[in-house]
Order: C-alpha cells, then structure tokens, then sequence
C-alpha cells in the first residue's frame, strides 16, 4: 500500500518532467526561423503536434495540481463524485485520478 507521502512525491516528480517537456517543446516552437516554404511546411506539421503534445501536459499538469490539493484537503483518495474510495491498483496507474472506476465509465 503507497502512502500520502509516496503519492505526493510520485505526483510532484511527474510533474516536475511534465513541467520540463512543456518548456523544451516551447523552445522548439519558437527557434524556428526557416524562410523556404518547403521548410515552413513541413516545421508547421510538425508544430501541431508539439502543440498537442503541450497541451496533453498542460492537462496532466492540471489533473496533479488538483490531486495535490485534495491531499492537502484530506480527500485524496476519495472519488469526488461519489465520495467513495478509489482502489489502490487504480490510484497506482493513474495517481491524479478525481474519480473511482464506477464514476470514470
């Protein structure tokens, strides 16, 4: 069984590489300075899909930030809609899950 104290380090340690990946893909998308349009092409492609990249850190940076409060709340662990415990092999693979497996389907 993890305790509090392991979840809270497992969350801040993903979050601190979440918070890295977002700044590195943000340096990529503005070192561009490519003039061929061949070149701007292909470099906007590929932008998309830093973008998308960006923003799925940006929500699982989200998703940790509100697990953090609700462990300082005293609620994590507790499915927010229902109120009931959230299985431990659960909160194993996804450690900022909000919801029980009954509410998440």
């Amino acid at each position: 069984m993890t305790n509090i104290a392991e979840r809270r380090h497992q969350l801040t340690t993903r979050r601190a590489e979440l918070l890295s990946r977002a700044e590195a893909i943000e340096a990529e998308l503005v070192s561009h300075d490519t003039k061929d349009w061949d070149d701007l092409a292909t470099e906007r492609e590929a932008d998309e899909v830093l973008e998308g990249m960006e923003m799925s850190a940006a929500q699982e940076i989200a998703q940790i930030d509100a697990a953090l409060i609700r462990m300082d709340a005293g609620e994590y662990g507790a499915c927010v809609k229902c109120g009931e415990e959230i299985a431990e092999a659960r909160l194993d693979l996804l450690p900022a899950t909000p919801l029980c497996r009954a509410c998440a389907t």
